[in-house]
Formats: structure tokens, sequence, C-alpha cells
């Protein structure tokens, strides 16, 4: 039979073709045929991609006990490790993307920034107790090993990405930063973090990292704002110079939130979100989940979001709940909730039929999918 008339249309009519569909769709093509793959994995056409949307995945980050083996499966669902569980907000329906090319044991996905997923693993030739961080895209099946780290940095740190393939790994007491491109050195840098406590919720946002600290009393929180700059050419040990960002005018805006966190927001903006206290009593009951947002250009705070009461009341219950996301996506969980509530541009709704992990507490991140991200 002779090939289909598509096939004898330039190429550059072929590029202009699919570059007007969705990301999705470009990679449901890839697998009709030979020529088709060829085409929209073929370097001339991935160089074209920069400036098409990336497909805004919510990926599911899971649980510990479940880190021990490459192909381990998860109880009562059939996903594997070797895959990525991810919502697609778009399509409304729950993804996995394959990670079987990926020639390590013990994946465990972290973060990701600008199409990019960065993840732990141990590499077959190495002890179990040696880590590395694996940066690779799962649409391209690229990856990349970051220079190896030992155990206790997987389990205790706090992985953060940026762009320009910045990487910090943070604990309470010291920092590990990774400057893949702007950077003489090509080796982990470690500083002392010089906090007055463990960061919590460390966010990257464009030359700088940002951590809420307590810097209270064992019997009462006090939370601020903490920033520092990050190095480009740095010396080793050096404490990082992080300050108390905070305003006069900002007033209690702390401490009318219970187990307040942060979130990266829209270009240069942090999102803090937690339970609104009905009062300044320590022990205060929450009414429901205020999301606020600092524009940290003029440092003004801003009312971005308050969750829904019949929404809440799924949470009211709860001690502690889980909030992550990025930009204008933000998703809170909790134990026994079984579904996750998304704050998605300005709208909340629930997120139903995410696969079961005993206690129903999730945790996770968003990936903006993207096929002409590089490691």
């Amino acid at each position: 039979m002779d090939d289909p008339p598509i096939y004898r249309l330039p190429q550059d009519t072929l590029h202009m073709i699919f570059l007007s569909l969705p990301l999705r769709q470009i990679l449901v093509c890839r697998s009709v045929s030979k020529p088709f793959h060829q085409l929209l994995t073929s370097p001339s056409f991935l160089s074209l991609m920069s400036s098409h949307s990336p497909l805004s995945l919510i990926a599911i980050r899971p649980p510990h006990h479940h880190r021990s083996r490459h192909h381990h499966t998860l109880p009562s669902n059939g996903l594997t490790i070797s895959s990525l569980l991810a919502f697609d907000t778009s399509s409304n329906r729950w993804l996995q993307l394959d990670l079987s090319f990926l020639p390590f044991s013990s994946l465990s996905p972290v973060t990701s920034t600008l199409g990019l997923l960065y993840l732990w693993a141990n590499s077959p030739s190495l002890p179990e107790t040696s880590k590395s961080l694996v940066v690779c895209n799962p649409l391209t099946r690229s990856y990349q090993v970051l220079p190896q780290l030992g155990s206790a940095w997987s389990k205790h740190g706090s992985v953060l990405s940026g762009s320009g393939n910045r990487i910090a790994v943070l604990t309470e007491l010291a920092t590990l930063y990774y400057n893949g491109s702007g950077s003489v050195s090509k080796n982990w840098m470690k500083f002392s973090s010089n906090l007055p406590s463990k960061p919590r919720s460390p966010v990257i946002i464009e030359e700088s990292l940002y951590a809420l600290c307590d810097v209270g009393s064992p019997w009462r929180s006090v939370w601020k704002l903490f920033k520092c700059e990050l190095p480009v050419l740095v010396v080793k040990t050096a404490p990082l110079g992080w300050s108390r960002v905070e305003q006069e005018e900002w007033g209690d805006v702390f401490d009318i939130l219970k187990r307040p966190r942060l979130v990266k927001g829209v270009e240069n903006q942090v999102l803090m979100a937690g339970g609104l206290k009905s009062s300044f009593s320590p022990n205060a009951a929450c009414s429901t989940i205020l999301i606020l947002r600092l524009d940290l250009e003029t440092l003004k705070w801003y009312e971005a979001g308050r969750m829904p009461v019949e929404m809440y009341k799924c949470f009211q219950h709860s001690s502690k709940f889980k909030v992550f996301g990025s930009g204008d996506k933000v998703c809170f969980s909790a134990k026994k909730v079984g579904k996750i509530a998304l704050w998605d541009c300005g709208e909340w709704r629930w997120i139903d039929g995410a696969p079961g992990f005993g206690d129903g507490l999730y945790r996770g991140f968003i990936f903006d999918a993207r096929l002409d991200a590089m490691p």
C-alpha cells in the first residue's frame, strides 16, 4: 500500500501541524507510526517546542515505606515504583509516566522544575546507603546523574530545584547546593544553615531561597519568613546569608495561621497556606484553610483563596494536613480524607480516584511536562 499523503508533506509543514496540537496529543501521535515517532522525537522538532505550552500535571510521591525496591508494587492499585503517578487537570485523568528507562533501584521522585523530574535513586554498583539525585525528562527518556550523596541527605533533606540547574538540599543544620550552569565547581557545596530552627517548606524563587522558621518556644510556635540569596561562586562551609523578611505593616499575618506552609507562586510571588485560626490562642480551632499571596517586589500580602466551608469539613478533624503545589495550583491532603482538595486558578474542587496509600495522606509536586527540557 502507498504511504498516506500526510507523509509526503514537507517537514516544515508537518512541524507546523503538530505544533498547533496540545502536548498531550503530540505524545499520542508519537505512537501512531514509526515516521511520526521519528519526526516528533527529532532534534529539529524538539528545538521548536520551547514556546509550546507544557502539560501541567499533579505528581504524587510514593509513601516513604514503599521505597524499598525498583519494581515493588503498591498494594491494591497495581502502581509500580518504576512509574510516576500524575493527575492531568485538563482532562481530569490519572496517568502513569514510565520511569523504567532509568537503570537504578529505589526510585523516589521528589520535585520538578521546567519539565525536569528529580529523583533519589540507588545505583546497582554502589552500596544501598549511597544515594544520588537523578534528573530526567520522562517524555524524552533522557537523564543525568548528579554527584553522589549519602543516605542521610535523602532521608532528612528537602530537595529544591530552580532554573539554571540550581539544586539545594536543606536540613536543619546544613544546606547542600549544586549549580549546574553558573558555578566553576560541578560538585555539591556544603554550607552551615545558620537558622534558628529547621526550615519549613522552603522554596526557590528566581535567585533566592525562602523558608519559614519557628522562632518561638516549645510551648508556642512563632513563625517568621527567612530569605537567602543563592550564590554563584562560593566558598565551601561558609554560612548562607539568611535574613528575616518582615515589614511593620504585616502585623500579625503569621499569627492568624496554624501550621503555615510556603508554596512557590506565579512569577515573583510566594504563597502561604494554613489553617485560619478563630482566635490568637495557641490551641484555637480553625474555621477554614486560607491561602495568602506575598508580592516579593512590594512586600504586600493579599488574600488569594479561602477553602469553602463544606470542603473544609473533611479537614477540620485532622491535626495535620499536607500542602504542595506551585504557581496557581495548590493541593491539600489529610489522613483519612481519601481525596485531594485543589485550588486551581482561584477555583476549588476535589480530585477523586487517586490510588489508596493506606492512610490517604498524599504528598506531591507540580510537574509541568515539556518535550524540550534537557537534563
